[in-house]
């Protein structure tokens, strides 16, 4: 019994009439391949996607909006005038003045605007002409229409055939979303006139705005012309489908700026960028420069960036012709340093060795800065450590984890112990120290774990040995170190610890067990020097401290930041210990609610 045909009426779409055709092709004997080929070509998704396009601009064109009114201003004015001719009510007497209100008047005016004006683009005609030369080529002609901003693709001059070559298509650019125009695509017209055989200079005038047709330079094609551009193209040979956007995340770990690289094959496409920011990789099919955009950005368009291999390659080439300093070199810089108070628990900073972390033993004044050593767990000397992109994920801590590790470091002058002591005093259900290690005889009013935790020297050498200190060092013939297992206790009773570290620990401290958080805490010092007649407590006070000190803590909090900002998650700039304790919190209450960008090697599995 055959099937009755579908009833088509007058409202069914052209997509709905693709779909009943195809249901109703049925294979027969005699014209078996016809009818799957007919199947192949109606069944296509891209034919179906054009029909209803193709139907949204003919319901378009047959019911678009148009306005009711054009001059409301005029009609506002008459009324107004009408009313004012005799005597008003109440009712009357709201409405006049709503009428001559500044802003209805003015929204009013530019509503009269918006619909005396033609907003559908005017797009010029086809050509009529076709050169015969192409012959066999196929030819695709493509018409852009766009505002002030540019295509979003570059072309290049080919060295063999001295064909216009489309190099790249910038991700989110006008070009990319046309979906017309593709890399490798040779140009042969733009607005009717042939670019064959023209110098770059006349390519760069006809295309408006600079273009550098040569295989060295590349700038953005039409750049800031307003309106349709019609491109007669040949399409690629292998045309590639378009690639989904890629959701590789990146934190830059060093400034870029396009208009200084010299390297760069298209500045006006770069992507500047700062230090700390997130980029969105969307593109890495170039090896040498991807596609990037800043996350947080409103600009849809991607730009070029310089690719992990490719900044690496040139670091090294720095190094090697002596031009950049190798990144694990040694070079001292300044740290936090004790204050004078004789029962001070500040961190020091003696006889050039840096002391952090490690309490009560270190109560030294300036007159008492002698022996002081401490060391921390170092990665293994190799290859230098290029500082370029660390590929980074969203994580937000779960209830049934371990707390994130609070790491503080600390520039001269910021006495971070001391605002670590007093944040942790005032929440000590909350928060806790690590409790450090000593080989000195415990004193009487001392309990075991609560100050220190007493060991014997031959147990602390081999604990040393073992890599179980994130620092240790020895002081006055006694040996102190901060332990991986006392942060691990800290965080078992789900508490936040906070540990204040030298630098070079920050690189041993970065694993996936303690995913640290780590806080620069600089003083504010300013530009000139000024003498304070109250200084605020836990202030530096200026008044005391010499110009050279001032500049001492500059070159220290400067230093810091050169060598291991690119590791540092929140600087925190200490005005005075009460503001800087209340901002600490802040962030650490933040810490435990809200997700952060961290290494995607933390969180893989």
């Amino acid at each position: 019994m055959k099937e009755a045909m579908p009833v088509l009426t007058v409202g069914t779409g052209l997509h709905e009439t693709l779909a009943l055709l195809t249901s109703q092709l049925r294979p027969d004997a005699n014209h078996k391949e016809d009818m799957v080929f007919l199947k192949d070509v109606f069944s296509e998704k891209s034919l179906s996607y054009l029909m209803k396009i193709h139907e949204k601009l003919r319901q378009y064109e047959r019911h678009s909006p148009t306005p009711i009114l054009h001059s409301a201003s005029s009609l506002a004015e008459d009324v107004a005038e009408e009313l004012q001719s005799g005597p008003m009510s109440n009712d009357e007497k709201e409405l006049l003045q709503l009428l001559t209100a500044p802003h209805l008047k003015a929204v009013l005016s530019v509503h009269d605007t918006v619909a005396q004006k033609n907003f559908d683009p005017v797009l010029p005609p086809l050509p009529d002409d076709f050169e015969d030369e192409l012959e066999e080529e196929s030819v695709k002609i493509v018409r852009l229409v766009k505002n002030k901003e540019p295509l979003g693709a570059t072309i290049r001059r080919d060295e063999h055939t001295g064909a216009v070559i489309v190099a790249r298509i910038m991700r989110g650019g006008a070009a990319d979303r046309s979906g017309l125009v593709h890399v490798g695509d040779e140009l042969r017209e733009v607005n009717g006139i042939s670019i064959i055989h023209k110098r770059p200079d006349e390519i760069s005038q006809i295309l408006a705005k600079g273009l550098d047709a040569t295989n060295d330079v590349q700038k953005d094609w039409g750049s800031q012309s307003q309106g349709s551009i019609t491109l007669k193209i040949i399409p690629a040979i292998k045309e590639e489908d378009r690639l989904k956007e890629s959701k590789v995340y990146m934190r830059a770990l060093f400034d870029y700026i396009p208009s200084e690289d010299k390297a760069t094959p298209c500045q006006e496409a770069g992507l500047p960028f700062k230090r700390g920011d997130i980029l969105q990789v969307v593109s890495q099919d170039d090896p040498t420069w991807w596609q990037a955009k800043r996350v947080g950005d409103s600009n849809l368009r991607a730009g070029l960036i310089p690719s992990k291999q490719f900044q690496e390659r040139r670091l090294a080439y720095r190094i090697k012709m002596g031009t950049l300093q190798n990144p694990k070199s040694p070079k001292r810089p300044l740290y936090d340093q004790s204050c004078d108070k004789e029962d001070c628990d500040c961190e020091g900073y003696f006889n050039g060795q840096y002391i952090a972390g490690l309490r009560r033993s270190f109560r030294l004044s300036r007159k008492d800065r002698q022996g002081g050593q401490v060391e921390a767990r170092q990665p293994d000397p190799g290859e230098p450590e290029f500082i370029t992109y660390e590929e980074v994920t969203r994580y937000q801590q779960r209830h049934h984890e371990r707390p994130r590790l609070v790491v503080l470091i600390g520039s001269l002058g910021a006495r971070i112990n001391e605002l670590k002591q007093k944040v942790i005093a005032e929440n000590p259900q909350r928060y806790g120290v690590a409790v450090p290690h000593t080989t000195r005889p415990k004193k009487s009013h001392e309990k075991e774990g609560v100050e220190y935790h007493f060991v014997s020297k031959q147990m602390f050498e081999a604990d040393a040995q073992n890599n179980k200190f994130i620092e240790h060092g020895e002081y006055k013939e006694n040996q102190y170190g901060t332990s991986l297992e006392a942060i691990r206790s800290v965080q078992a009773r789900n508490k936040l610890c906070l540990v204040d570290v030298q630098p070079e620990a920050l690189k041993s401290l970065r694993t996936s067990e303690f995913k640290p958080f780590v806080i620069f805490v600089r003083p504010r010092i300013p530009e000139t020097r000024r003498r304070r007649s109250a200084a605020s407590p836990g202030a530096v006070d200026h008044g005391r401290v010499t110009d050279d000190e001032l500049q001492e803590m500059r070159q220290s909090a400067a230093l810091i930041d050169q060598q291991y900002g690119h590791l540092v998650d929140r600087v925190l700039v200490k005005e005075d210990t009460q503001s800087a304790c209340a901002e600490l919190k802040s962030i650490l209450e933040r810490l435990e609610r809200e997700a952060f960008w961290v290494p995607i090697s933390w969180v893989r599995t």
